[in-house]
């Protein structure tokens, strides 16, 4: 669909949306964009974003409506349930709402949680909210959850940088990143992108264009840093975009084949401009944030 879809972890924990996942129905999801109009899906979170300040008070309504739509004694059940048999874990709380879930965070646990129906992100709280009813769900997810939870635990986070130490991973990751640093991009010698303007990428997401300088890539130079491309390269000189540039770039209608993957650049579509914004916005709004050091107190 062509909707904004504003999302992003750190833009549900900005007080300004709220989000909600439940379980595809035609008419679940009719009723639910008559009450949020203003409501946005979104691909990455797989999730609708609600905007407001209210809006985490207003889903919940909303979900209270629905589930004694479907079963008006599903609160109970998922309650009784749970006192027979609880899920004993320190990333799980109960009060009389429901679940309270608090993990470290990753993407693919995120992706997990969502699979729950009707759970969502509590920014007040900094916590996943699960309703009562949705028990049985977060059991057979629960895991899974757990799992991933445990290892993203800072200690197990650097068990693992440890363990990685003098490896050809560390190595590669090193490069990589200085590599980065560089600022610079192969590109098909014979299919260039447009300087200046915002275009999308395999290795760095979206960038913008400054310079093509004309030098030959060494494919020697950059191997395992670059996906293996067919054609001879040239380097490209590119920047992080700023929200204007972001702004200013029209989207592709239609997502990259093959041809635009294989060459290593494509016109962004609507879904990844909207994803860069939402994060040049983040950029901007914490660049407002910083005290200016030369300023005096």
């Amino acid at each position: 669909m062509d909707e904004e879809r504003e999302i992003g972890h750190k833009a549900e924990e900005d007080g300004e949306h709220a989000s909600v996942a439940f379980p595809f129905d035609r008419m679940t999801v009719q009723r639910f964009r008559e009450t949020f109009p203003r409501a946005r899906w979104s691909d990455r979170r797989k999730a609708w974003m609600v905007p407001g300040k209210t809006a985490q008070q207003r889903i919940d309504r909303w979900i209270a409506r629905e589930q004694s739509r479907v079963d008006p004694y599903a609160e109970a059940k998922g309650r009784d349930a749970y006192a027979f048999e609880p899920i004993l874990s320190p990333y799980l709380s109960i009060d009389m709402d429901g679940f309270r879930l608090r993990t470290p965070y990753s993407r693919k646990l995120v992706e997990e949680i969502r699979q729950v129906p009707f759970v969502r992100w509590d920014g007040a709280e900094k916590a996943w909210r699960v309703p009562f009813s949705s028990y049985d769900d977060l059991v057979d997810h629960w895991r899974a959850i757990e799992a991933e939870a445990q290892r993203c635990e800072p200690e197990e986070r650097r068990k693992r940088a440890e363990a990685r130490k003098g490896t050809d991973y560390e190595r590669i990751a090193r490069r990589r990143a200085a590599e980065r640093m560089r600022r610079r991009i192969p590109l098909p010698a014979e299919d260039l992108p447009p300087l200046g303007r915002a275009i999308a990428t395999e290795t760095y997401g979206i960038i913008v264009l400054d310079d093509i300088t004309g030098e030959l890539v060494d494919p020697g130079e950059v191997n395992g840093l670059y996906p293996e491309y067919p054609d001879d390269r040239v380097w490209g000189v590119w920047r992080v975009p700023s929200l204007e540039d972001l702004v200013r770039t029209w989207p592709s209608k239609v997502e990259p084949g093959e041809h635009e993957r294989q060459r290593g650049w494509w016109i962004p579509t609507i879904e990844e401009l909207r994803e860069a914004r939402r994060s040049a916005r983040s950029r901007k709004r914490r660049m407002v944030a910083q005290p200016d050091p030369t300023r005096p107190g």
